[in-house]
């Protein structure tokens, strides 16, 4: 601890001290205590610190933009090694980061090429995305052995080879509050970009830290104990990551399950009532829907779960009622924000009954449209949504991002994501959806997740995404991709109609294209790039079609 602030691994020691022997992470027939993680990250870091990786720079020698560490890429699905290698790394002051292990062999080599990777911590059967040695250059390769059969790049060394050989454990650096936690984030479009937040920052202001806390106050909610919690996202997602670190620096267990295949509501459900969860995680509808279903289909028992909580995408009003219905004695809260500000908003069981509307997190704000002030409840203007204090630094190597996402407003850093937001009259917020993916319409600005919760609504629609594509007499025109229950059946009309009952008539959709599967990533965020090209491949005029 340095001036009252902590590094993760600090956080970690403490815990550890106060509880060794409980279980920290659980995944399938692994189990593994607080002390075994703790050994096994130290020998990490040992054998990261004897291949040359820690820190370059201290941060106080660094603009925001830059990483004075060693970045060291996880190749990794859902996994204890995920948590235990950005464990060692960080006790080595190294810097991890998270890949998509759904990204093609060159998405890749352009990732780890631009954060300039200089080691890659990879199962083996994920070797073959790491083909293209373009963005390797002179990385250590460490390799998972997960049975595949699949043979290890050539010059990698074994993972628990490097943890058995690895010496100099007691002479690993002090890691630093100011040491740096990256997330890569593609957010919804664009390429990914590497978020640098300080790890003491990190830790209140995206994964519940306590500000101030002393050590008596982190061993004393570990002895306490927080329950098991059970983040079901991949850990290649950020807010997976929070929600795990949240937990292992309470003392809670994590339990993790193989996300190698695609969303499975009845194993999810199968671990969830296995091990007694108590706090779960998803992702919006694209979790809850398979999860109401299962829920329906058969029995759990699940009176163990006390918090459901959703990020990352929209819940809709009706799966979220119906998710309660089906467990009565959770608490569900649907959380807003992204991986450049941490959580910003929320709406609880009880508060979220209007469609849109979230209360702010605790230093989250409403910035004017030209960011120079705050917004107060009672202005009518539309803003960003924006948080103080507990933010990033900025954008890895690029400083025009950095200045333009985190500025300084009346002397505060500010993190503004790009999302827009309004006062509602009740002083909540209603949610707007990202400045990006706003279609002109006829002059009119159409917010197009406004737009997908609209048609949400709708007993018969499983999911929707709205994108714009052009139109000679309006510039663009609204074109919504929804996915219908089996059996059900709407027309274009019905379906504009419908969503004309909750927003303006100009924002319903002029063009319906009725789809099998709305695609989203393995993270459950919308396909956004598929979308658009299904709107340009269909016909121009309203109706459906079938992809």
């Amino acid at each position: 601890m340095t001036n009252g602030e902590w590094s993760l691994p600090a956080v970690l020691d403490v815990v550890t001290e106060a509880v060794p022997d409980r279980e920290m992470l659980v995944w399938s027939t692994v189990r593994r205590t607080y002390a075994e993680v703790a050994d096994r990250s130290r020998r990490l870091a040992a054998f990261l610190r004897q291949r040359g990786l820690g820190a370059r720079r201290e941060r106080f020698e660094l603009a925001r933009w830059e990483c004075g560490q060693s970045p060291v890429a996880l190749v990794l699905p859902n996994c204890p090694e995920y948590l235990e290698a950005m464990i060692g790394a960080y006790r080595a002051r190294a810097v991890p980061f998270n890949v998509n292990h759904h990204y093609r062999p060159g998405e890749v080599a352009a990732l780890l090429g631009g954060i300039r990777a200089e080691a890659v911590v990879y199962r083996r059967a994920l070797g073959p995305l790491l083909a293209d040695r373009a963005g390797l250059g002179d990385c250590l390769l460490l390799d998972i052995d997960d049975g595949s059969g699949v043979a290890p790049l050539p010059g990698s060394t074994p993972y628990e080879e490097a943890i058995a050989t690895a010496t100099g454990v007691d002479d690993l650096p002090v890691p630093s509050p100011d040491d740096l936690h990256m997330v890569c984030t593609g957010g919804t479009t664009g390429a990914p970009k590497g978020v640098l937040w300080r790890q003491a920052d990190a830790l209140v202001g995206a994964m519940s830290g306590g500000e101030g806390a002393t050590r008596a106050d982190i061993a004393a909610v570990a002895r306490a104990g927080t329950g098991v919690w059970f983040a079901t996202p991949p850990l290649m997602h950020g807010t997976a990551q929070w929600t795990a670190f949240a937990g292992i620096t309470k003392g809670a267990t994590v339990v993790l399950h193989d996300d190698t295949g695609p969303f499975d509501a009845r194993t999810i459900l199968e671990i969830a009532q296995r091990e007694r969860v108590n706090i779960m995680t998803i992702v919006g509808d694209a979790y809850a829907r398979p999860l109401v279903d299962e829920l329906r289909a058969r029995h759990y028992d699940l009176t163990s779960l006390a918090s459901l909580g959703s990020g990352g995408a929209a819940t809709s009003p009706g799966i979220r009622q119906a998710l309660l219905d089906l467990l009565p004695q959770v608490a569900f809260s649907d959380g807003y924000g992204a991986s450049e500000s941490g959580p910003i908003a929320f709406a609880s069981s009880t508060s979220a009954t209007t469609q849109g509307r979230f209360m702010l997190a605790p230093r989250s704000a409403v910035l004017a449209a030209d960011r120079s002030r705050f917004l107060r409840p009672g202005d009518e203007e539309i803003g960003w949504l924006a948080r103080t204090g507990r933010v990033p630094l900025g954008y890895l190597h690029d400083p025009e991002r950095t200045r333009r996402t985190f500025p300084i407003v009346a002397g505060q850093r500010v993190a503004v994501p790009g999302d827009r937001a309004r006062y509602a009259s009740d002083s909540q917020i209603v949610m707007l959806g990202r400045d990006s993916m706003v279609i002109n319409t006829g002059g009119e600005k159409v917010f197009v997740e406004e737009v997908e919760e609209a048609l949400r609504l709708h007993p018969d629609v499983v999911d929707a995404l709205v994108v714009g594509r052009p139109s000679d007499r309006f510039g663009e025109e609204v074109v919504a991709l929804v996915q219908l229950r089996p059996g059900a059946e709407l027309s274009p009309l019905e379906v504009r109609e419908f969503a004309a009952g909750s927003v303006a008539r100009f924002k319903a959709p002029r063009a319906v294209l009725v789809c099998d599967r709305i695609r989203r990533h393995a993270t459950g965020k919308p396909d956004y790039r598929w979308a658009r090209q299904a709107a340009l491949d269909a016909t121009p005029a309203a109706g459906t079609a079938r992809r």
